[in-house]
């Protein structure tokens, strides 16, 4: 069975796990104090140009984003986000769980446009209701997003200007974040903490066991710590984070993974493009979308592990193939000899 399904369904880089290996049995302090994870965000604070930085090591993506977005806002304010965005459509409620409501605004090609934003805080100021409803606090993005997208420099500061003027948070939702910077270098790591409030460095589906990383480029709210362990989000074994980031930053790792599986997701890209299938967005990272007919489903699943995304129309469908650090080569030619045999029996 070829795994295209998602980029998480490996374990870890060998490299992480030797890490793990060789520093297991040296006692250290736990709770993120241990000398692996202080060198892991002085290795992420000068990735990200932002010496001043907090950084914190939660677990998971939805454990990260619910602790994230519940400790930026509120009481009385939401998130602003993109419809198809993650906190609204695949994370079970995470954030309403918090006692936040996302504020699902429409999108575009899977991201939050600035015209959109301003409109929707625009109308909501200017309605004479509004001191009896959920007020806007933060804006969401992920990049890339759900549909493998990536926002430009230029988008991310129009973006960030509109939260400014109106004194909102601007988080992004950085799972994927070595596949995006991978794919463009339009916008970097130092443009991305220049610009955002808060972001995540996704380690989770870049490589590691298990492990994101909260970054707050300019310092993070007041007693966080204390937050993420209320929210039982605090690993006494901080170590095993620590390590993994560590083991990912210190040679440019993190980076070389990212690129090694946009150039695989290219090259499939470039032979489902061939083959005739059709591209449902114009991805240039790790993630792609081909539209295929429904009875080919079926035959496909046999051999091929993907991702349902969306019907499209009454007889096909979209499904994500995405490749990860740990495809190979071969994965994809063997892909491409079952579209062959498939497309040419059917």
């Amino acid at each position: 069975m070829l795994f295209f399904e998602n980029d998480y369904g490996h374990g870890a880089h060998p490299a992480v796990l030797r890490r793990l290996c060789e520093t297991n049995l040296t006692p250290q302090p736990g709770y993120g104090e241990d000398a692996y994870s202080e060198n892991a965000r002085r290795l992420i604070r000068e990735a990200c140009g932002a010496p001043e930085a907090d950084v914190f090591f939660l677990a998971g993506g939805t454990q990260v984003n619910a602790v994230a977005v519940g400790g930026l806002l509120r009481p009385w304010e939401g998130a602003c986000a993109a419809s198809t965005g993650h906190i609204n459509a695949h994370e079970a409620g995470a954030v309403e769980f918090t006692g936040h409501k996302v504020l699902a605004l429409p999108q575009r090609h899977g991201k939050l446009e600035a015209e959109t934003l301003v409109a929707a805080l625009a109308d909501f100021y200017a309605d004479p209701n509004h001191e009896h409803m959920v007020f806007p606090g933060m804006v969401y993005i992920s990049h890339p997003t759900e549909y493998g997208t990536l926002y430009t420099r230029a988008e991310l500061t129009e973006l960030s200007d509109i939260c400014k003027k109106y004194h909102i948070s601007l988080y992004m939702d950085g799972a994927r974040l070595a596949y995006a910077l991978a794919a463009d270098k339009d916008l970097t790591l130092p443009d991305i903490a220049a610009l955002c409030d808060a972001f995540t460095v996704g380690g989770t589906k870049c490589g590691a066991l298990c492990g994101e990383a909260l970054v707050f480029p300019k310092g993070g709210p007041e007693r966080f710590l204390t937050l993420i362990k209320q929210r039982g989000a605090l690993l006494a074994k901080g170590r095993l984070c620590g390590a993994q980031f560590e083991a990912l930053f210190e040679d440019g790792l993190y980076f070389e993974l990212g690129k090694s599986a946009v150039a695989l997701a290219m090259e499939l890209r470039k032979g489902l493009l061939a083959r005739g299938f059709a591209l449902f967005e114009d991805s240039p990272t790790n993630q792609q979308f081909p539209v295929v007919p429904n009875a080919l489903l079926p035959e496909l699943g046999k051999c091929v592990a993907y991702s349902f995304w969306e019907k499209r129309g009454e007889g096909e469908s979209v499904i994500r193939l995405a490749t990860s650090w740990a495809t190979r080569p071969e994965d994809v030619e063997e892909l491409f000899k079952i579209l062959d045999n498939m497309t040419v029996g059917g």
